[in-house]
């Protein structure tokens, strides 16, 4: 009954955390109409040519000219989308000016301006190299307007580059005072469903016999510090670039223990490189010392261990079921295995790690694949992994439970960098398909032919039927 309860209340936390997620993630927002805008200009510009010619050419030669060019019809007819998006709250005409003599023929050759927001999108020509160009245009940018503005180099719908200026009241929101109390309650709750985990794995459940509490510290608390470890992970990488990070919002699950925590970025990233730096540190963290507790658990495992382990389980993960066999030797041939408690606190804590792994929104696996390859290949890796996990949610209604939470609470990519152009280097790459290779490892299951040929069970259950 107890942990039925503690199904009912997480759930309804969870819906009122999305829409807390929700009301924050204005940067997705700013995103998507950006798109609208630029498509719809483009749009514009295309009826108009298949009407009478098109007029662009006469000021694409100089770029005062172009921003300062009659706008085009549709934007003059108060009933389209686009009049519609540009109306309110225009850039002031005095920024707008002083905006306009940051570029140069040596940076980025503004040809037209587009009102946006209380900001503009410049297009053109980039003439340097984006890293540069952007760190000289927001220099300039500072000198002209102050920090009253932020700067984004980044690609159009047609990938060609743009410049979008946009004020300060347009970065992330702050942590409310009511998200932070949320954030201490989610975290408490944690360290409950981690302790609930520790007892389950004894049969008992700590809510209807809380006396047993202590039973439950060797499997819970090393398992709720490895969820800190992760976020420390997060929050020391983000210090050391000077980024800001909201209060983490724990996850407490009774299957697992925790299904992780999900921190917003509230400060403007300037690349793609310091995205994926702060997305592969938690996961870093939090897998390391999973890793370093599976491998001591299953050294210390014996036949004096105190916890008995169906050996069909040990089918259940490719990396579980092959450390163990490697370990624990003819042992895993025995129906029931001694383990030591911390193998049960490394494999939770990798599936932990492995489900945040998934390329998939705002995951860290999302914002790594984001940063690495784009925001348009990260988002069919997104459209891939929730269809993945509603096929696998078929055996498996602990993957259901985290495509459900993904779709509602992490679904959308983050929001752009200063510098969208510029990509991570080779190593960081390689960061990235490792670390996706150890999801899978640590999410799919040992076949039954394979499983059967290292004697490890026959028929053992689906992943995380710990």
């Amino acid at each position: 009954m107890a942990v039925i309860l503690l199904f009912v209340v997480a759930t309804g936390i969870y819906i009122y955390l999305g829409s807390q997620l929700r009301a924050a993630g204005q940067g997705e927002l700013i995103r998507q109409r950006l798109e609208k805008v630029l498509q719809e200009k483009a749009a514009a510009h295309s009826e108009a040519a298949e009407a009478g010619g098109d007029r662009s050419g006469d000021r694409a030669g100089d770029p005062a000219c172009g921003a300062d060019a009659a706008p085009d019809p549709a934007s003059q007819n108060p009933a389209s989308p686009l009049a519609e998006a540009l109306q309110p709250t225009p850039i002031p005409a005095e920024d707008l000016q002083a905006v306009k003599g940051i570029f140069g023929i040596d940076t980025f050759f503004a040809v037209e301006t587009i009102p946006y927001q209380k900001g503009a999108i410049f297009k053109g020509n980039l003439r340097g190299e984006p890293e540069a160009t952007q760190a000289k245009l927001a220099e300039n940018l500072a000198e002209k307007v102050g920090d009253r503005y932020r700067l984004y180099l980044i690609t159009d719908p047609e990938d060609k580059p743009v410049v979008v200026v946009l004020p300060a009241s347009a970065d992330p929101p702050p942590t409310t005072q009511p998200q932070k109390i949320l954030s201490v309650i989610l975290l408490l709750a944690t360290a409950l469903t981690a302790m609930e985990r520790g007892g389950l794995q004894y049969d008992f459940d700590i809510f209807a016999e809380p006396n047993r509490w202590t039973e439950t510290l060797n499997i819970g608390l090393p398992l709720f510090l490895t969820l800190v470890a992760h976020e420390l992970g997060h929050w020391f990488t983000a210090r050391r670039y000077a980024i800001k990070l909201a209060w983490p919002f724990f996850l407490p699950a009774w299957q697992l223990g925790s299904f992780g925590a999900l921190t917003r970025i509230e400060s403007v990233l300037p690349n793609r490189t310091v995205l994926f730096d702060i997305a592969f540190a938690g996961p870093a963290a939090g897998g390391l010392l999973s890793f370093v507790c599976l491998i001591a658990g299953l050294f210390l495992s014996g036949p004096n261990s105190t916890l008995p382990l169906p050996a069909e389980v040990l089918q259940g993960s490719m990396l579980i079921g092959l450390l163990s066999r490697s370990i624990l030797g003819d042992a895993v041939q025995a129906e029931l295995v001694q383990i030591h408690p911390l193998v049960v606190v490394g494999w939770l804590g990798l599936v932990i790690t492995a489900l945040n792994l998934l390329p998939a929104g705002q995951l860290d696996g999302g914002r790594m694949v984001q940063a690495i390859y784009g925001r348009r290949l990260a988002n069919r890796a997104s459209i891939i992994s929730l269809v993945g996990l509603a096929i696998f949610s078929l055996a498996n209604p602990v993957a259901l439970y985290w495509a459900v939470l993904v779709l509602f609470l992490q679904r959308q990519p983050e929001r752009p960098s200063q510098n969208e152009l510029t990509e991570p280097d080779d190593t960081r790459a390689a960061l990235c398909l490792v670390a996706l290779f150890l999801m899978l490892a640590v999410l799919l299951p040992l076949s039954p032919s394979l499983a059967g040929r290292l004697g490890i069970g026959v028929d053992g259950p689906s992943l995380l039927s710990l």
